[in-house]
């Protein structure tokens, strides 16, 4: 997992409460058994005009013109600035592999789905709880100029844009993780030597448990 220190990116706004996983990525799509190439089925049924499956061409489809993320320069966007709730629906997680394929490196919102907001850390994904206040005040500056580019500062714990400065809260074992680029089996394999240990340990103090005679 890459590791993230700080980010600078793009701001996409996706001015929309209650975002379901359905949205940001379809049910057809995860029958792939990938982890990656999802990226361009990220917000399938907003972006595109006819439907599609795994098994379409997307270069061949009609994009939406009406959705922003189709056009400069939101096509480059890594930061993702929505409304409450978002993420909720079914646990897929599939959604959080879409928008990390996409490009996207960073999600701000005022709350988010529980599970959808862990499957984002499993992923490298940062989900930024902001107060509903200093989001809607993102949404008005992303109106007022569409290029709009924040800075994430994941040791400092800040969103910086200027001379503004939004502090946030973050897990410090989540933090950790992410600074470092470690997803759950790193985490695992990191204690391999203590495991090996334990298990050395226990094969020579109860060694029934591993087949051999008593």
């Amino acid at each position: 997992m890459t590791p993230f220190v700080t980010h600078r990116g793009q701001v996409f706004p996706l001015d929309r409460s209650n975002v379901d996983t359905d949205a940001i990525l379809p049910k057809q799509y995860l029958k792939s058994i990938s982890r990656y190439g999802y990226g361009d089925w990220l917000f399938d049924d907003w972006r595109y005009l006819d439907p599609g499956d795994a098994e379409t061409d997307t270069s061949t489809r009609r994009p939406n013109p009406d959705f922003s993320l189709n056009h400069a320069p939101y096509t480059g966007a890594s930061i993702l600035l929505a409304r409450e709730n978002f993420g909720c629906g079914s646990s897929r997680e599939h959604a959080v592999w879409a928008l990390r394929d996409f490009g996207f490196r960073v999600v701000i919102a005022p709350s988010f789905a529980d599970i959808f907001y862990n499957n984002c850390f499993k992923n490298g994904l940062l989900p930024l709880t902001l107060p509903a206040e200093v989001v809607s005040g993102l949404f008005a500056l992303a109106t007022v100029e569409q290029t709009v580019e924040l800075e994430v500062d994941l040791e400092a714990q800040l969103v910086i844009s200027g001379d503004y400065q939004w502090p946030f809260e973050i897990d410090a074992a989540r933090r950790h993780h992410l600074l470092e680029g470690l997803d759950d089996i790193a985490v695992t394999l990191a204690s391999a030597g203590r495991i090996r240990s334990f298990e050395s340990e226990l094969r020579e103090r109860e060694p029934w448990l591993f087949g051999a005679a008593g």
